[in-house]
């Protein structure tokens, strides 16, 4: 294998890493919302950036609409999330005001 598709087979095994940790990240964060919704931003990120690269790679131009409807569901996923995050804080009055510490940088 030449130099360019260990680069290649490297960027994909990163990308995939990325999914895997913000996967994790769901399961280990289940009760706090903002981080759970960090996680879903992350899952979403890396698809697009390996679709985006996949597309890139096949010279397919007529699949760039793949990446106009990942776009339109991750936007859509967003808007979820943040109604989900002012709802349900006034909804069952739940403050997880506090353990926003751990989102620290």
């Amino acid at each position: 294998m030449s130099y360019h598709n260990y680069q290649n087979f490297y960027l994909y095994l990163k990308i995939f890493l990325a999914y895997i940790t913000c996967l994790l990240g769901i399961f280990i964060y289940q009760s706090h919302l903002i981080s759970s919704l960090l996680c879903l931003e992350g899952i979403i990120l890396s698809i697009f950036v390996l679709c985006t690269l996949v597309i890139f790679n096949i010279h397919f131009s007529l699949s760039f609409i793949i990446l106009f409807v990942l776009l339109v569901f991750a936007a859509y996923e967003t808007a979820v999330g943040l109604a989900l995050l002012v709802i349900v804080p006034n909804t069952y009055e739940l403050n997880y005001g506090q353990n926003l510490n751990i989102l620290q940088c």
